[in-house]
């Protein structure tokens, strides 16, 4: 099957207001409020649990999602899974309401289960780090945990993604330990969420604005910084055509591959970056009592 792509940062503008935008015919945004969220599937087709939502937004923005997949996929039309690149707070706002509105599984990495499974808050942000009004607010988001108890999932091992064909995830770890982004090799879109966004998420002026920069993950709340160096560099080496991250405008074509390639140089500030959390120790917490997180319920999902 071969699909439309859009070049560069053109998009398509699927709604009334220009939301969500399509990189592809079966991939479009939408951003709410200061994150993206990510549609899988082909729009109008009007069948109920026939595509994907990837990521969940802020706090508040639930209606609004489901506003735009009404738009996109026809009124009544649920999703057959949520998929998760990470739990903080501003992918995960909306995840509770929209699970009970929808009924509907989420999927996530085992190392994320204990902030999405009420064990474990993540690890406290570094206001000092980034510059910027958006960093230096960091200590008052939210850390969770949520519970969302036997809706939540492992991704299965191998990289396939449930009820996303020709997909695969990537462990893309440094910004939390479970993160994770997806990628499609039949035209090499990346989903990449916070490994590298492309806004400057520390400055609410450049937040508000949506002016394009690549940029590493949002600091105040990356953990490792080697870990996340090493994962720009395993998306870079996928080459990839076209990318939406969680934060900013989709990007690609050159433009993309110019905006990677400098991390290269970059390479030593990556390693030696500390943050507060790091000096601590503090790079994934584990529940009392317990030398490794194990999530449960472990359920292992279908992978089509």
């Amino acid at each position: 099957m071969t699909l439309q792509l859009n070049q560069g940062l053109e998009t398509r503008e699927s709604g009334p207001d220009g939301w969500p935008r399509e990189i592809a015919e079966d991939v479009a945004y939408l951003r709410t409020m200061i994150v993206n969220v990510v549609f899988f599937g082909r729009p109008g087709t009007g069948g109920d649990r026939d595509w994907v939502l990837i990521d969940a937004g802020v706090a508040g923005s639930a209606s609004t999602i489901a506003a735009a997949a009404r738009r996109r996929f026809g009124p009544g039309a649920r999703p057959a899974a949520i998929v998760l690149t990470h739990g903080h707070f501003d992918h995960v706002g909306a995840l509770e309401a929209l699970v009970e509105m929808w009924e509907v599984p989420v999927y996530a990495h085992e190392l994320e289960l204990p902030y999405l499974t009420g064990s474990s808050p993540y690890p406290p942000p570094d206001p000092t780090v980034g510059g910027g009004l958006m960093a230096a607010m960091s200590w008052l988001y939210p850390r969770g945990p949520i519970d969302l108890g036997d809706r939540v999932r492992v991704l299965p091992e191998g990289g396939s993604v449930p009820w996303m064909p020709c997909w695969r995830w990537i462990h893309t770890p440094g910004h939390t330990a479970g993160h994770i982004s997806l990628f499609r090799d039949t035209d090499r879109t990346l989903i990449a969420g916070d490994a590298f966004v492309t806004v400057k998420q520390e400055s609410a002026w450049a937040v508000l604005t949506q002016a394009q920069e690549m940029h590493g993950p949002p600091a105040y709340y990356t953990t490792d910084w080697p870990a996340a160096w090493r994962s720009v560099r395993k998306l870079e080496a996928l080459e990839p055509e076209q990318a939406i991250a969680g934060h900013g405008p989709s990007m690609g074509g050159d433009e993309l591959r110019a905006g990677l390639g400098p991390w290269h140089a970059s390479s030593t500030t990556w390693r030696s970056r500390p943050t507060a959390a790091m000096s601590a120790g503090r790079r994934l917490p584990t529940p009392t009592g317990s030398s490794r997180y194990r999530p449960k319920p472990r359920i292992r999902g279908p992978t089509s």
